[in-house]
């Protein structure tokens, strides 16, 4: 985390900052319905209400607890219910029944956050210090986090809705995804040998991040090639009709056993005759030249090996983005989509539309240290069986992401906005 210093410009700013974060996820919450805070669609979903809640007892159980004396919580068993997986906080409600908890009432958790902000602005104009910045900042880029979870866990429990609501309609120009043509792939070749990735692990040199990006290290990369943008609809609507999901030849072997015993057919959200898809605005025309969305690693990497290609390490996907500026098409677009590129020279689409698969699983890097106390269950325990993913998607906050940034899932996971960029060995 980053050492942010003790002045009261600077606590001011940061109080600001605290105030615009938490509003942004209430102002997600506007186009919703009573009934639909509650729904829990699946177990890796959950509903937007313990959201609301969790975000908030991440404040309270950091933050304000430890520092404000004979602190009293609105209700002691949130301290239970709102406990996502931090063992060292104590026991935690099933993850997969979060969608039984009727109670507290939507209303009860609005008070609840009304609370706990008014005690922690409270400690920011009265007992700031660095290290209450630096819990502050993480507990921030923590809601960022959720509110991208917010929207795609909305999209899971609507898509199961037969009336196939939208979260929102997309009736301006500045929330449809773009139209046009995408360019011609092509490839892009960088050169091999050692570049240094991640972060410094000393705060004084960098801004925020998690420590899983931490610290920076050198590392060989041989020489490859990175497509200059993501891979369209049309292209992977070609490998689904080419029987890319009937060919066992071309998946890893757990991936081939998720096809069947799942039944995949098409990416997530697509219909049968792959020509429309649910999306946050409902049902859309598939945009053939739009980036496909909502794909496992298992289906990214099957489909670059039909493409005669593969997926980046994370490494090569850094060394690549490097020097790029993090711009894209972001949540503050308003289009919660993908958008078609418009960029014809150079790489494309690195930041924003679909968070794109790597083939780097999820590992600490050399001398990696998580962070002490139960906040090193933040990233460190889930170094295990899950696989990098870069660049952030259509729903992330601008902000929020970087050119280190690693987001991580299990392989068999596609409810995210997740896609693939293809690259090669250099010839």
């Amino acid at each position: 985390m980053a050492a942010i210093p003790d002045s009261a410009a600077t606590m001011g700013a940061l109080a600001e900052r605290f105030g615009e974060v938490r509003q942004r996820t209430l102002e997600l919450c506007a186009p919703l319905q009573i009934e639909d805070y509650c729904v829990q669609s699946m177990p890796d979903a959950s509903p937007m209400k313990w959201h609301l809640a969790h975000t908030t007892w991440f404040f309270e159980q950091f933050i304000v607890k430890p520092r404000v004396p004979q602190y009293l919580s609105p209700n002691p068993r949130y301290e239970y219910l709102f406990n996502s997986y931090y063992q060292g906080a104590g026991p935690m409600h099933t993850r997969a029944e979060r969608g039984l908890i009727t109670r507290p009432t939507v209303a009860e958790v609005m008070s609840y956050r009304t609370h706990v902000d008014a005690h922690l602005l409270t400690l920011l104009a009265s007992d700031a210090d660095a290290a209450l910045a630096d819990l502050v900042v993480l507990g921030l880029h923590h809601e960022q986090q959720h509110q991208e979870l917010m929207l795609t866990d909305l999209k899971h429990a609507f898509s199961r809705n037969p009336l196939l609501p939208a979260y929102r309609e997309l009736r301006d120009a500045a929330a449809r995804p773009a139209a046009g043509l995408a360019p011609p792939l092509r490839f892009v070749d960088f050169g091999g040998g050692i570049h240094e990735i991640g972060l410094p692990a000393d705060p004084r040199q960098r801004g925020f991040c998690f420590d899983n990006e931490t610290p920076r290290h050198r590392t060989y990369v041989a020489p490859f090639s990175l497509a200059t943008r993501l891979t369209t609809n049309d292209e992977y609507r070609q490998f689904v009709r080419d029987g890319g999901y009937r060919r066992a030849d071309l998946w890893l072997s757990d991936g081939w056993a998720t096809v069947c015993a799942e039944q995949w057919q098409q990416p997530l959200y697509w219909a049968a005759d792959q020509q429309s898809e649910f999306t946050l605005g409902g049902v859309q025309s598939v945009d053939p030249n739009a980036p496909v969305c909502h794909l496992s690693f298992f289906e990214a990497d099957a489909f670059a090996r039909w493409a005669r290609a593969r997926l980046p390490s994370e490494a090569e996907w850094e060394v690549a983005a490097a020097a790029q500026p993090s711009h894209g098409n972001f949540y503050e677009t308003g289009a919660l989509h993908p958008r078609v590129s418009v960029r014809d020279s150079g790489i494309a689409q690195l930041f924003g539309d679909v968070w794109e698969w790597t083939a780097s699983p999820y590992v600490g890097y050399p001398g990696y240290r998580p962070l002490p106390g139960t906040l090193g269950e933040y990233n460190g325990k889930f170094m295990c069986s899950q696989w990098v993913l870069r660049g952030g998607s259509c729903v992330t906050p601008a902000d929020h992401i970087r050119p280190t940034y690693r987001n991580f899932f299990y392989p068999h996971m596609r409810w995210q906005f997740s896609g693939i960029r293809l690259a090669r060995d250099a010839t």
